[in-house]
């Protein structure tokens, strides 16, 4: 799959997308990164750490947040992207529902949309992404967290999303599905989609786990955000065994460091055919 100006070996190895949120709201890191200087700073350090791109967010998703508007979205995030593009030889994401602050992105330089709302937001994201040709990640989202039989209807949504983007001219090479772990599901929900994020591949496209300090791992472990690091690299290690080929993370270094030990592990034995027990 090409991002930007980088192939990813989405078959083969699990990326590491690192989170840049200039919002002053986010559940985890509201305010720290909102000025220029500490932006770039910490891409500089995400990308020394290992992330192999950057997910840029002017708007916290977080469960009660507040929508702000596509003008001031723009403000925030367009600037970030300018600089980070120039500065840097990293693919960039940008993560927004709204088409005209993914448009004023991509002609910014950003290479890849992350919509939360997996083409059901607005019409024109679609048509927007089709015309563009840029590659995308569509997560899994709903109002209400009712469901009848999970997984069979998650399957059901992102196919839905599928069809939106055929009809949009949107390649399938261009694609990536995310679970929306945190959006639309319940607690118990939440755990079955890491649990069994794998079945996902049947439907075609890589797959991207984003589940870095959520409430899943605080309401699991009893932890306050900055506490859900351990939780976070668990999930990392089942999205690589898995088979997911992106993770998005907060905590590059740490998550980098798991994703090549469970690649060791689900691939060494293979490499000369001994046990070691010689």
């Amino acid at each position: 799959m090409k991002i930007g100006n980088r192939i990813f070996e989405t078959e083969k190895h699990t990326y590491v997308m690192g989170i840049l949120n200039v919002t002053p709201d986010s559940f985890s890191d509201g305010g720290k990164f909102n000025r220029m200087n500490l932006a770039l700073a910490h891409v500089e350090q995400m990308i020394a750490e290992g992330a192999d791109l950057i997910d840029i967010g002017g708007e916290s998703t977080r469960p009660g947040h507040q929508q702000i508007t596509e003008e001031e979205e723009i403000r925030r995030i367009v600037p970030v992207v300018t600089q980070v593009k120039s500065r840097f030889d990293i693919p960039v994401s940008v993560d927004t529902y709204k088409a005209e602050v993914a448009k004023a992105c991509l002609e910014a330089g950003a290479d890849l949309v992350n919509d939360i709302w997996g083409l059901k937001y607005e019409k024109g994201m679609a048509e927007l992404i089709g015309q563009t040709k840029a590659a995308c990640c569509l997560m899994h989202n709903r109002k209400e967290a009712v469901y009848h039989n999970f997984m069979e209807e998650m399957k059901a949504d992102l196919q839905e999303t599928l069809k939106i983007a055929e009809r949009a001219g949107i390649e399938k090479d261009k694609i990536i599905l995310d679970p929306g772990v945190g959006f639309g599901k319940t607690y118990e929900n939440n755990l079955e989609a890491v649990c069994r994020i794998g079945e996902l591949r049947q439907l075609g496209c890589p797959l991207l786990l984003g589940t870095s300090r959520k409430s899943v791992i605080g309401l699991t472990l009893d932890l306050p955000v900055e506490e859900r690091v351990e939780g976070t690299l668990v999930t990392t290690v089942q999205a690589v065994l898995s088979g997911c080929a992106f993770v998005r993370v907060h905590d590059v270094k740490e998550n980098k460091r798991a994703v090549r030990m469970a690649e060791a592990i689900r691939d060494g034995w293979r490499k000369d055919g001994s046990t070691g027990d010689e």
